[in-house]
């Protein structure tokens, strides 16, 4: 594992932080491809960030597969562009039992989610609903660039009901936003910097229950 001050600019560097074998780099450069294709016809990440893809999101996708290491079945929440819903499942692909449900409620996204799926034969699924909706039994229960905390545990309440554990990419405003989710919610929190930017934090979630008042 490489330092966490090194930050993989090509493709040789992620694939050095994260372990990635050439037919991975191969699925990435793919998605990568199609997501700037995407991109030029329907907002799926800021234009600006393309050109920072190995490190911005394919990485800050993935160092979460080193923070529950045994994990097989994952929801992404407001899976979007597929960060890091794609990414894990690219990464995952060959692993048994290794499955991604990649959670969305934009119907234009669902099918840009689901072509990158089809195209590389990912083990995902792409599900056209509201978070909150859908009680998915996974492992983990992810997110990215999704909504504020208070708003976010209550997508994510579903699945920690059933046993998964939350890890959530958060920015550098994630105290107040715990600060202000505290309100509404209870639960156990351990916040670790991000390996892919030091001004990110990942919250790590679980005993979630609505706080009485």
């Amino acid at each position: 594992m490489i330092p966490s001050a090194v930050v993989p600019s090509a493709p040789d560097d992620f694939a050095a932080a994260a372990r990635a074998t050439p037919a991975q780099l191969a699925d990435l450069e793919v998605f990568r491809t199609r997501l700037e294709a995407g991109n030029a016809v329907m907002n799926l990440v800021g234009p600006a960030t393309l050109p920072d893809f190995w490190n911005r999101h394919a990485w800050d996708s993935a160092q979460l597969l080193d923070l529950a290491p045994d994990a097989r079945t994952w929801a992404d929440l407001g899976a979007g562009a597929g960060f890091p819903g794609l990414v894990l499942a690219i990464l995952g692909k060959g692993r048994d039992g290794f499955h991604v449900h990649l959670v969305e409620s934009m119907a234009k996204r669902c099918r840009f989610l689901a072509e990158v799926t089809e195209a590389l034969d990912l083990p995902a699924t792409v599900h056209n609903a509201r978070a909150e909706d859908l009680p998915l039994k996974v492992d983990v229960v992810t997110a990215r660039a999704c909504a504020p905390l208070t708003r976010l545990l209550g997508y994510a309440q579903p699945c920690l009901q059933l046993g998964a554990i939350g890890l959530f990419l958060k920015g550098q405003d994630l105290m107040s936003e715990m600060d202000e989710a505290a309100r509404s919610w209870r639960f156990e929190a351990e916040v670790l910097t991000s390996r892919s930017d030091p001004r990110g934090q990942i919250l790590r979630v679980k005993g979630l229950k609505h706080a009485r008042h």
